[in-house]
């Protein structure tokens, strides 16, 4: 995939939920929430700053993160779904 984005926004993969609970209840799908984490397939320059420099961004591609369950916008590509989502959305990076 080609996708470049711009400036502090990140492109993401979502890592689906799984379909069985921890009990074994297997979960239909309009009752799985949206998914939250996902791993960082690009990431822009960087978050244009007052003084026109750019701040580097802290993610890099490979990183698996957690991210705001309503944040960025949904985008697919040959069937694949993703989300584009700004750095300052992305709540922690899942070590």
């Amino acid at each position: 995939m080609n996708l470049k984005p711009l400036y502090d926004r990140v492109v993401v993969k979502p890592i689906e939920a799984d379909e069985v609970s921890a009990g074994g209840i297997l979960i239909p799908d309009n009752a799985k929430e949206k998914p939250t984490r996902g791993e960082v397939i690009a990431v822009g320059d960087g978050k244009a700053l007052d003084n026109g420099s750019l701040r580097a961004p802290k993610v890099k591609v490979g990183d698996k993160v957690i991210y705001g369950q309503y944040s960025g916008s949904a985008y697919k590509h040959e069937g694949t779904e993703y989300k584009i989502v700004r750095e300052d959305d992305i709540l922690a990076i899942v070590g």
